[in-house]
């Protein structure tokens, strides 16, 4: 079972279609809001270097963007 969690904003187009995507697959994943919650926006800029969402963390793999090809790969689809 891999580890998912998805940077993310409730006005995000891109992070809407990622959620929907993990969720039609059946993929449970985490949501951090970096709206929401500034500490979630500082974690993922040190985690990641990248200030831009959606950001997807699957284990320790990092997917930016809504890269379909890339999430496969990772959660071996």
């Amino acid at each position: 079972m891999n580890k998912v969690i998805v940077y993310s904003a409730e006005w995000c187009p891109w992070c809407t279609k990622v959620k929907e995507w993990l969720t039609q697959h059946k993929i449970k994943f985490e949501v951090k809001d970096v709206d929401r919650d500034q500490k979630y926006g500082e974690e993922l800029l040190k985690k990641t270097g990248q200030t831009g969402i959606p950001v997807t963390v699957i284990d320790n793999n990092i997917v930016l963007g809504f890269n379909v090809p890339e999430l496969k790969k990772y959660l071996k689809l």
